[in-house]
């Protein structure tokens, strides 16, 4: 118990060193709740992390449990001509010829000055599909042709700005060298239906010859062209497996499922492209590690703080806590269980995830290559599913729902915090209730010690006042 001292009686009584240390008494009450508030907000923080980790091994036992993630594959090309990649794909080999790439309608004027104003009037452009000798053409559904002004004054660059303006499928671009500048017209997209006519009403009068306006029109199919056809549009022509293909660009988009292959060069001359689509072994393996990895993590941070130090002689904050060992032997006993959901593999360590004497689980990677090389028997150990027996189920579905349980609304985890909020919240008003009566013990203390000191100092000078009586009445009776 703390002890009283004053400075001295009287009007020197140390009135606020009093109150200082009687309230320090009065106050130890509030400092254990504080100290059981403290102790609280440790253990829900420590309770977050271990929800944290626990939802990282339930979203890696999830990807587990999916039959896509064991659908994966990889692919490999045998030549540049031919690039590949699989999204879920049957594993196979496919043979690819390409005899001709996709490619776009490109026209140029001749060579002018590049201030050349080629004159007014009208721009028409029409996308469609040129016949047999561009004889004919066809326009293309859905598409609407579209009409340029152009004024007499606008030069090269600005008939290019108002024909990118317009937008009707075709970009225009000026190119210049030392002999002069041209007028470039090209369709957007590659592919035959992507091909272009224009036709000119020329201010001149006239829409078909070389000057004005009409150096810009092309038509072969109805009148002479004034301007030079450099490309064709042309669809991509291939063969797969000896089966004619055919696209508008040089991505054959899953043209078998899941597989998608870029046309980059003809292989008339080189020979056929051999494109090979593989279980994507790397990627489940990394998978495999990652959910070891968050497994022991869970084990290992709840593991710490629930034992006792020796050493220190003192506990984990979560020592004795029997949610939270109770989740920890949930987790270990499954993952030492059995399983009947494959015939090959009965036990996560016969796939090569191995239980350590300390409780962490580590990937024995010999052993995970070994089974990968069964992928159909391992896509039944961690993503099969029974309605009636859970036996049948997979180690995947198994951690997925044993984590639901643990994180989930009405889960252990979930439900040991909310109970420590509770708790938090009940320390809080008990804290406030004492805080009030500590006030009010305060302010009454205050009170009394005041009047006291006030006594004491009226006590003082009246002691001062017959001491000096009585010294002058000494005084006068000894004359």
């Amino acid at each position: 118990m703390a002890t009283i001292s004053s400075a001295g009686i009287g009007s020197g009584l140390d009135v606020n060193s009093i109150i200082t240390q009687l309230m320090a008494i009065e106050q130890q009450p509030l400092k254990t709740l504080q100290t059981k508030a403290t102790t609280i907000q440790s253990t829900v923080s420590e309770y977050g992390k271990i929800k944290s980790t626990i939802s990282t091994l339930r979203d890696l036992a999830s990807k587990l449990a999916s039959t896509t993630t064991w659908g994966q594959t990889t692919s490999k090309s045998s030549g540049t001509a031919v690039a590949a990649s699989s999204n879920g794909s049957a594993a196979g080999t496919y043979s690819v010829e390409v005899q001709k790439l996709a490619s776009v309608q490109t026209l140029a004027t001749g060579v002018k000055p590049a201030t050349t104003a080629p004159g007014g009037g009208t721009l028409h452009i029409e996308l469609g599909t040129w016949g047999v000798g561009q004889t004919t053409f066809t326009p293309k559904t859905g598409a609407t042709a579209v009409d340029v002004t152009i004024a007499a004054t606008d030069t090269l660059a600005d008939v290019r700005d108002k024909i990118n303006a317009a937008g009707s499928g075709v970009t225009a671009m000026v190119m210049t060298d030392s002999s002069g500048s041209r007028l470039l017209l090209r369709s957007n997209a590659s592919g035959a239906e992507n091909a272009f006519r224009t036709s000119v009403v020329d201010d001149d009068g006239v829409n078909n010859d070389a000057t004005g306006l009409s150096m810009l029109a092309f038509d072969p199919s109805s009148s002479p062209t004034t301007m030079t056809q450099s490309q064709i549009a042309a669809d991509a022509a291939a063969t797969v497996n000896g089966l004619p293909v055919t696209s508008t660009s040089n991505t054959l988009a899953n043209i078998v499922d899941g597989l998608t292959l870029t046309l980059n060069a003809e292989t008339t001359l080189t020979g056929p492209v051999t494109v090979n689509v593989l279980t994507d072994t790397e990627t489940l393996k990394k998978t495999l590690t990652d959910f070891a990895a968050a497994y022991t993590a869970v084990v290992k941070l709840i593991g710490t703080d629930t034992k006792y130090d020796p050493v220190a002689k003192k506990g984990g904050i979560l020592q004795g806590d029997s949610a939270a060992v109770g989740m920890q032997r949930q987790l270990r006993l499954l993952a030492g269980s059995a399983s009947a959901a494959s015939a090959t593999f009965g036990h996560l360590s016969d796939a090569g995830l191995e239980l350590q004497a300390d409780g962490s689980m580590t990937v024995n990677a010999t052993k995970v290559d070994a089974a990968l090389a069964n992928v159909a028997e391992m896509k039944k150990l961690f993503s099969s599913s029974s309605a009636t027996d859970p036996t049948l189920d997979g180690f995947g579905k198994r951690f997925r729902v044993i984590a639901d349980s643990m994180i989930g609304i009405d889960g252990a985890l979930t439900t040991r915090t909310d109970g420590l909020g509770q708790q938090l919240n009940r320390n809080q008003k008990d804290q406030d209730a004492l805080q009030l009566r500590l006030d009010a013990i305060e302010k009454r203390y205050r009170a009394q010690y005041t009047a006291l000191d006030t006594a004491m100092a009226q006590l003082t000078s009246q002691s001062g006042y017959i001491t000096q009586q009585i010294a002058a009445w000494n005084a006068n009776s000894g004359q």
